[in-house]
């Protein structure tokens, strides 16, 4: 069995660091906390798990804090969580498998990262990060914000399906644009990547215009396609928030350029058609949505609504629409049988009755 250190960066996190520790305390083999500044009793709750407290002054790159806590470590992988994210039961056991089976010539794995999720407590949005290294590596983090572990170099991983489980109590404000923005004005360079989550940033807030600038900056430069794909789909986004809807399509459509097409892309295309009461174009794309394989070991944001329930959700009201009220029966039902407890199903249910009875009456 191969023996984990975990280490965590945090700051006024009193509010939910038991709730990330004490399930996965006996499991652990070490933790390593580094406090960047907290002024509530966030050291105290850590110190009932561990003596390894360290802190460190805010330089304004998260980066150089992860690499001092992953520099602290003694144990043969280091494995890595936010003060906000969670273990659930079933994935504590999963880790406690991982742990007692992982081969120890794997230099890292990944977790699947649930990171929202629907009023029915189903998964929303997700992907995979490296989450447990080698430490004999020497991975390094790398980017002040949205800081990633550099492991181009290596290739023997494994893709694991334990999941860590996001659960955000509180915004961060603006405290990430204002560290781009600093190093915006110190005339700092910024890697396509930087441009991506800055862009990503300003569009989370509402900056939708400065948000554009950034993703069409990113797009013109040479990065991962998967990283473009994901870049095409905020954008396209952007686009609808400031009503430019020709150009939230050509940017969806643009994704296809990067790689095969995706759920989230076609949905969002079908959604544009439907606005403008496009219902037929609106069909063809949610109808080319239900026709994709849902990829198995994504890196990029899945958002599983669109691979499963909401392509017959919105082919439903397409089909009502159009007076199709079987054709909308039937994509109902299909919802229902995914979602049994949504109640817009019984809504669009009792509605589709309603719409049949006042055929037949007019008949």
């Amino acid at each position: 069995m191969v023996t984990i250190s975990l280490c965590m960066i945090v700051k006024n996190e009193e509010e939910v660091l038991d709730r990330c520790l004490n399930p996965i305390k006996d499991v652990i083999d070490e933790i390593i906390i580094v406090d960047t500044g907290s002024d509530d009793k966030t050291k105290e709750i850590a110190a009932k798990y561990t003596n390894k407290i360290f802190d460190f002054t805010w330089i304004d790159d998260f980066s150089a804090a992860r690499n001092v806590s992953f520099d602290k470590t003694t144990m043969e992988y280091i494995m890595w969580l936010d003060a906000d994210d969670v273990f659930l039961e079933e994935d504590i056991n999963k880790l406690k498998k991982l742990k007692e089976n992982l081969d120890t010539s794997i230099n890292y794995a990944t977790m699947i990262y649930n990171l929202d999720f629907d009023e029915l407590g189903n998964v929303k949005l997700s992907n995979r990060r490296v989450r447990l290294v080698k430490k004999e590596n020497n991975y390094k983090w790398c980017g002040v914000v949205h800081e990633y572990i550099d492991i181009r170099k290596d290739k023997n991983s494994i893709n694991s399906d334990v999941c860590v489980t996001h659960k955000k109590l509180k915004p961060s404000g603006e405290r990430n644009i204002e560290i781009y923005r600093k190093k915006m004005k110190e005339g700092e360079e910024f890697s396509p990547r930087d441009y991506h989550c800055y862009a990503n940033e300003l569009a989370y807030r509402k900056y939708y215009k400065e948000a554009i600038e950034g993703y069409e900056k990113f797009l013109d430069l040479e990065w991962s396609l998967r990283d473009k794909i994901t870049a095409c789909s905020s954008l396209a986004d952007c686009y609808f928030a400031i009503k430019d809807i020709e150009k939230a399509k050509m940017t969806s459509l643009r994704s296809f350029l990067y790689g095969t097409p995706r759920a989230e892309q076609c949905c969002k295309l079908g959604f544009y058609f439907f606005t403008e009461n496009n219902l037929d174009s609106s069909v063809y794309w949610y109808k080319a949505a239900l026709e994709l394989e849902k990829p198995d070991e994504s890196w990029e944001l899945i958002n599983d609504a669109c691979w499963s329930w909401l392509p017959h959700l919105q082919l439903s009201l397409c089909y009502m629409k159009s007076g199709d009220y079987e054709l909308a029966k039937q994509h109902n039902e299909k919802v229902k049988e995914i979602r049994p407890n949504d109640k817009t199903v019984a809504l669009n249910e009792g509605l589709i009755e309603k719409l049949i009875k006042l055929r037949k009456d007019k008949e």
